[in-house]
């Protein structure tokens, strides 16, 4: 039986950093931050009022006006960067087996901003006034169903729900579904719309968040000593993945191989993580393990670096132990340095950038990194100050998330 391979041929994001790969990759780079003060809502009274916004995304650029009227923003996003996605993998579906073609497209919390507008016209104007479409836009699942439906694919089509992994977890499933010979190619990766009035209350009511309100550009310094607390973002990030021998076949262009997808649960806590970072790890083996790859031969690791107390100690040890004393070695960023926090939307988005990375052999640094915290071991590398040139031929990117869920992803040069 030949082995499947499985590979990236199509890149789409919408971010606080703009609307495509090239703008999103150039700007972390740069180390230009997505972050400011919040402007689609009212913040008085709030202790935060900054976030990563994507305030010039505009759906009428890829939907139409009666298609984008009956899609919450979180699935407005996902479709945009879809469109993005697929546009840039030159596939053409009309030429494709639409039952051998997927969607699986994952949201921590789906269609918030939809449940908050019609909950206050249910207690302003009664019953009768909420939309008939309330429902089909605040489901979850409407991300995959609304680009299903976009490009008429009847292959697997499913959404991930495990918060900040969600996105990081639906690649990973759809790598398993074209490995298993269920699928040639799937449209997949995350979205998320949670800042929101209800959203940013419920987490700075958890102290979650950074409240840098003076200066929001610095507040997401991931392992950094002062740090304290994620910045809340938004954003969409979706990617093509093809099985090797169709999208060679097409002449198609290849930014990365998919090698290897872990995944475990801590089992300890509904928002903290296993304080030695023990699940994180396990999730890093697995991967490694099925990429068939020694720990020493990882040349750059995309972190989940939150910028929170709990999250980068623990993610840092789980490096350590991991890697044992290579884990000196190995450049570890974080993109949430300059994007935020976008939840579910944020590991397919880092993988985008770590595919670039692969593409562009640069390596971007952490954003507002000053003096790393004892707390993540100052010994270890964390792309301070300016990008770094390199050849990376093997890249690993982490996703944690609330209920204690881990996931690692590992992608090659082809």
């Amino acid at each position: 039986m030949i082995e499947r391979r499985v590979v990236i041929t199509g890149l789409g994001c919408i971010t606080s950093l703009g609307e495509s790969h090239e703008e999103l990759f150039e700007s972390l780079c740069q180390s230009k931050s997505g972050i400011s003060h919040i402007e689609s809502f009212d913040t008085e009274g709030y202790t935060v009022k900054i976030g990563g916004e994507a305030k010039a995304f505009d759906a009428g650029k890829y939907l139409n006006a009666r298609e984008a009227k009956r899609m919450d923003r979180f699935t407005q996003m996902a479709t945009a960067a879809a469109v993005q996605a697929v546009n840039d993998s030159g596939l053409d579906f009309e030429e494709e087996n639409s039952h051998r073609a997927g969607v699986i497209v994952g949201s921590g919390i789906g269609g918030i901003k939809e449940i908050e507008e019609q909950h206050q016209r249910l207690l302003n104007k009664g019953p009768r006034k909420v939309s008939p479409f309330c429902v089909p836009k605040l489901m979850g699942n409407a991300a995959c169903g609304c680009i299903s439906i976009e490009y008429g694919l009847q292959g697997p089509n499913f959404c991930v729900v495990t918060a900040c992994a969600s996105a990081s977890h639906a690649i990973g499933e759809a790598f398993w579904n074209i490995l298993t010979d269920r699928s040639d190619i799937c449209i997949t990766g995350g979205s998320e719309a949670a800042l929101t009035p209800v959203g940013l209350a419920s987490f700075c009511s958890l102290r979650a968040l950074s409240n840098r309100n003076d200066d929001p550009q610095l507040a997401s310094r991931p392992f950094d000593k002062d740090r304290n607390g994620f910045v809340l973002a938004e954003g969409a990030g979706i990617l093509i993945l093809e099985e090797y021998e169709h999208a060679k076949k097409r002449d198609a262009k290849i930014y990365a191989e998919l090698l290897g997808y872990g995944a475990t649960g801590d089992g300890y806590h509904i928002t903290a993580p296993l304080e030695d970072g023990s699940g994180a790890a396990r999730a890093m083996k697995l991967a490694l393990q099925q990429a068939k790859l020694n720990p020493e031969k990882i040349d750059y690791i995309n972190a989940h670096g939150t910028s929170t107390q709990l999250n980068d100690a623990g993610e840092s040890q789980a490096i350590r132990s991991v890697f044992g004393s290579g884990a000196y070695k190995i450049p570890v960023s974080s993109s949430k340095s300059c994007l935020g926090h976008s939840l579910g939307a944020s590991g397919a988005i880092e993988l985008i950038a770590s595919a670039k990375t692969i593409e562009k052999g640069i390596i971007h640094p952490t954003a507002n990194l000053q003096e790393v915290g004892e707390d993540c071991d100052p010994k270890m590398d964390f792309v301070p100050g300016q990008p770094r040139q390199t050849d990376v031929k093997y890249a690993l990117s982490n996703s944690l998330g609330f209920g204690g869920h881990n996931c690692t992803l590992i992608i090659s040069k082809v």
